[in-house]
């Protein structure tokens, strides 16, 4: 197939052929449902067949089935060229020596206007060109440790981050940057609270919900705010930092532990739950929340403990669950499993039997609750007292995927039931509170009067 048709496929390449137009002309399209004026996009390879996706003017994507176009006009053509120009990132004296470290995906990327392209950055130079307002913050330098998407983060990959962020503070950096896509990061944010422990700089997180190419992008302003963070912040603990409210006012700095994604495609997705957010920050400062966290220090000091047992599960309790759930796992190997169960932490009656078996095979079984807020009380219920007995462990207000990731770490480190669970239920970075803030739980019903009344004067 020819270069100018990038990616379509028949019907969608016959249309394109008949009206004599190329991937990245400038065109107007008449259809059934309306007349458009954009850029023509590639597709990839694996995309239907049956649409066309154009960039409209105002700098959002839509697919246009073939079936409703009537005619389409080329009106110009510009060659995409995916190179983003480089400017040398200013070094100042005066200013903290920070590190990105890139873990796939786009950190950050260029819209080209002439022709729509995204064009990805992420050395200083490209990351300075596409966004300068970096070097008023730091002087960065940046490494690319694994390159794969959100969804296929590993256990391997988190050991690789964790010793990089070992080797990145013993050379004096003042600050970590983790560029890694959302769909995880809430994992990967809590398994480096343990791997990385009594860090002397900020670890911050950073992603985007929007890729750079639409209007509503929130990536600039992450990857500004979580920059400002390990350069300036006195947080020295590994945090998420995305954006706080759906607007562009400020991020939210979430412990590692206790953040969340909690919307498919919300710019504001992350939050803490059962618990505040650390800080506000901007570009101009931090409004920090609480004094409890660990302060940055100037020594080099840190521990680094890359252990992960992969044969860890967590399971999401549904009534009428059946136990050869359970049974499988123990067949196959698993040392630990989750259970986020109902209510205060519960699971049906048949399941006992392969909860008793896990206990007699050493199966280390945990139990959260999968309301989220709050905390497991086995202790309430007959339900819970009998699960307790067949070797049950309530796991306090961890959250289930937190609970995950120590658990697998643990593991990592000992088979020694009585160790592991002296392990599980030592807080470590924030992952079990004494209690749940009067404000740790906020979730407003919309369409109630008052609640409303309360989103009319503020800012959206």
């Amino acid at each position: 197939m020819s270069d100018i048709y990038k990616g379509y496929r028949e019907p969608a390449l016959a249309i394109l052929k008949e009206n004599s137009v190329r991937v990245w002309s400038d065109v107007e399209m008449n259809t059934n449902r309306g007349d458009f004026k954009g850029i023509i996009l590639p597709r990839s390879e694996t995309s239907d067949s049956n649409h066309i996706v154009m960039k409209l003017r105002n700098g959002y994507n839509i697919g246009i089935a073939v079936n409703t176009i009537q005619h389409i006009k080329e009106i110009d053509f510009k060659e995409a060229h995916y190179k983003i120009p480089e400017q040398d990132f200013p070094k100042d004296k005066h200013k903290s020596n920070v590190k990105l470290l890139g873990t796939g995906g786009t950190i950050a990327s260029r819209l080209d206007y002439r022709t729509g392209a995204v064009i990805p950055a992420f050395s200083p130079g490209e990351l300075y060109g596409s966004v300068p307002e970096l070097a008023d913050y730091c002087n960065l330098e940046t490494e690319k440790i694994c390159g794969v998407f959100s969804e296929n983060i590993e256990p391997k990959h988190w050991k690789i981050i964790a010793n990089s962020i070992g080797e990145e503070i013993k050379k004096g950096v003042k600050g970590i940057v983790i560029g890694h896509g959302t769909d995880v990061m809430h994992h990967t944010s809590a398994v480096l609270s343990f791997m990385v422990q009594n860090s002397p700089v900020p670890i911050v997180m950073v992603g985007s919900q929007r890729s750079s190419d639409r209007p509503s992008s929130d990536a600039a302003l992450n990857l500004i705010h979580a920059i400002k963070t390990a350069a300036e912040s006195d947080i020295a603990e590994t945090m998420v930092c995305m954006f706080g409210p759906t607007s562009d006012q400020y991020g939210l700095l979430h412990r590692g532990t206790r953040v969340r994604k909690m919307h498919s495609s919300y710019r504001s997705t992350f939050r803490t739950i059962s618990d505040i957010p650390l800080a506000m920050v901007d570009k101009e400062k931090f409004t920090y929340l609480r004094n409890d966290y660990n302060k940055r220090r100037s020594d080099k000091n840190v521990i680094i403990t890359p252990t992960f047992e992969e044969k860890v599960s967590i399971v999401y309790y549904y009534p009428n669950m059946q136990p050869d759930i359970i049974d499988s796992l123990i067949d196959n190997g698993y040392k630990g499993i989750v259970i986020a169960g109902t209510g205060l932490g519960h699971v049906n009656k048949p399941l006992y039997p392969a909860l008793k078996r896990a206990k007699d095979k050493g199966v280390a079984v945990y139990m959260t609750v999968q309301t989220l807020w709050g905390y497991v009380q086995m202790y309430v219920y007959e339900t819970g007292r009998e699960m307790m007995q067949l070797g049950v462990i309530p796991a306090a207000n961890m959250l289930p995927e937190v609970t995950y990731v120590k658990l697998g770490w643990a593991l990592g480190q000992t088979n020694d039931l009585e160790k592991v669970k002296k392990i599980m239920l030592t807080p470590i970075a924030g992952e079990i509170t004494e209690r749940e803030p009067y404000n740790g739980y906020l979730i407003y019903q919309g369409g109630i009067p008052e609640v409303e009344e309360f989103l009319r004067g503020i800012k959206r």
